[in-house]
């Protein structure tokens, strides 16, 4: 189970206008609308996507993404919104996100890459493609926008906006808000940012500042990112174990001295299952091996418990957006 920022629930709820209950909607997902905001308040990914859904039932979301978007503020993102701002360029600052997104979210990972025409800002977010999360997910690519366009001395747009799921029922307003075609049904969730673009100075770039931020945040990142005992023991355990196949619940715990209950429990209690886990541990070692030139992707494959490659490429290409050997090649070309 992963976790988001409270900042993302209120401001979703907030753009879903008088047509919710908005105490009651935050309430559902442990946040007291009479708090102040707190962007280090977490709240559960799946009671967010639930939130999402409810709203959907309630509201018509079609548009709904492109509002949270328009609304983002970064003075509301702490540090890390002032270090977006502070950064020299706009290429600098996605780099922030693309390093410090830990610092707001569990269940969501960036990168910068680059690609035909520009460079792709992608958003990966593994797990079902539900309602909740494809909401989530436009909103999100929203969000980036937005943000942007506040650091950028210029009015911006992206060449192009991918999104892997298919298209609402319109999609005017959301061409409108990123003032570019917006491609549904694609192999990623992205932005396409010309070259030049990314590369242009920010209004309040400040190398200064921004090196004391970064400092700051560095040292935040490196309180949340220390993963409990338990858990790096049991991923190494799991990456040992994946060349004989999927590894079993009961054989790791026991190779940790532990029951399978309580095994469970103590994953639990870190917001995991095993099942969670054992992707995650296989899509780290995937890519940690793709930078290596020596495996081939059928290696790779059987390192990380696939029987055949078709399979691997298939998961591959589910947790990242992209194929094992397209991967490789981004990462030769970068």
């Amino acid at each position: 189970m992963g976790y988001v920022t409270s900042l993302f629930a209120r401001k979703v709820v907030a753009a879903a206008g008088s047509g919710v209950d908005a105490a009651a909607m935050l309430a559902g997902v442990g946040i007291d609308a009479d708090d102040p905001l707190d962007p280090a308040q977490m709240v559960p990914a799946a009671r967010y996507y639930d939130m999402l859904e409810r709203i959907a039932d309630q509201i018509d979301a079609t548009d709904l993404p492109v509002r949270v978007g328009a609304s983002m503020r970064l003075d509301e993102y702490g540090a890390l919104g002032l270090a977006f701002k502070a950064a020299t360029t706009l290429g600098a600052s996605y780099a922030r996100v693309e390093r410090y997104a830990r610092l707001w979210s569990s269940v969501v990972e960036y990168e910068l890459r680059p690609a035909t025409g520009g460079t792709l800002f992608i958003l990966h977010r593994a797990g079902e493609r539900r309602l909740g999360m494809r909401l989530s997910n436009e909103a999100t690519l929203a969000s980036a926008v937005s943000i942007a366009r506040q650091v950028c001395p210029v009015p911006l747009a992206p060449l192009e906006v991918l999104v892997r799921h298919p298209a609402p029922r319109r999609v005017a307003a959301h061409e409108e808000w990123f003032g570019c075609p917006v491609r549904f049904g694609a192999d990623l969730d992205a932005i396409l940012y010309a070259d030049e673009v990314l590369a242009r100075p920010n209004i309040l770039g400040d190398e200064g500042i921004s090196h004391y931020l970064t400092t700051h945040l560095d040292a935040e990142l490196s309180e949340i990112t220390r993963e409990p005992d338990l858990v790096s023991q049991a991923k190494a355990a799991i990456a040992q174990a994946l060349s004989e196949g999927a590894p079993k619940m009961a054989g790791i715990a026991s190779g940790l001295g532990l029951s399978a209950r309580s095994f469970h429990r103590r994953l639990s209690e870190h917001g995991m299952t095993f099942q969670s886990l054992t992707e995650e541990t296989r899509r780290d070692l995937a890519v940690g091996l793709l930078r290596d030139e020596r495996h081939s992707l059928a290696e790779i494959a059987f390192l990380t418990g696939f029987s055949e490659q078709s399979a691997f490429t298939r998961a591959f290409k589910r947790w990242v957006g992209t194929t094992p050997a397209t991967y490789r090649k981004g990462i030769s070309r970068h």
